[in-house]
């Protein structure tokens, strides 16, 4: 990351914290911007004040406890007042998105559905006029038999490759694996997200569809604000 997007990222993690209330649970995405959204939580936190934080990795539990933040698991919460996270790509008109590029959309994606505001912080190099112009989608596949998983992709127009780290198969923090998969420019994501979901071997996607609400952009020009409906500030 250079300075300048990471410069960027903080003007927009920063801008994400003050929605943040006393009292809230509070979802943390993972992901380098995310992990600038947690460091302006925890600031505040140490300023007194009070959340309750639902991590999507296990990196950022860890990251979460030793800044002095209250973690509880998924399970454990009745529901999530506001999660916040990053992107890979952003779609402005519907706010839909490719997000997985960090390795953990399963839980990302469950985290973001039960919130009932899910806020995306970003540079303005994350906006695409379509999904998959740039980022292939990742898709969450169960080891075994993934080659054949990767097939079924494949007659969808995909082009699977297995997602490796140090030389080996990238493992998640569920055990499971990632296919990250080049479609070009999709011109339906919700119909292409349902096919996939529907395909055997296939646990879930990191195609966003109908899932944010808002999403909080940096650019060299300020902050945007954008909402499913366009921009508002």
């Amino acid at each position: 990351m250079t300075d300048e997007a990471e410069s960027l990222k903080r003007a927009a993690a920063r801008e994400a914290v003050t929605l943040v209330e006393d009292g809230m649970i509070v979802g943390l995405g993972s992901g380098t911007t995310s992990e600038l959204f947690l460091e302006a939580l925890a600031e505040r936190v140490a300023g007194g004040l009070r959340i309750t934080a639902v991590p999507t990795s296990e990196r950022v539990a860890s990251m979460a406890h030793a800044r002095g933040l209250r973690v509880a698991e998924l399970h454990d919460v009745p529901g999530i007042d506001l999660t916040v996270d990053g992107a890979d790509e952003i779609q402005p008109r519907g706010l839909d998105l490719i997000k997985g590029g960090g390795g953990a959309l399963l839980r990302e994606k469950l985290v973001a559905a039960a919130a009932d505001r899910l806020c995306i912080i970003a540079d303005r190099s994350k906006l695409v006029s379509r999904l998959g112009e740039r980022w292939a989608v990742p898709v969450v596949v169960v080891p075994f038999g993934w080659r054949q998983t990767a097939d079924r992709i494949r007659a969808l127009g995909g082009q699977p490759s297995l997602r490796h780290v140090d030389g080996s198969p990238l493992v998640t923090d569920d055990g499971l694996h990632i296919l990250d998969c080049r479609f070009g420019p999709i011109a339906d994501p919700a119909k292409l997200a349902g096919a996939l979901k529907g395909l055997l071997g296939v646990v879930e996607h990191g195609l966003f569809v109908g899932l944010a609400k808002q999403a909080i952009v940096a650019g060299e020009d300020g902050i945007e604000i954008l909402r499913a409906e366009g921009v508002v500030a």
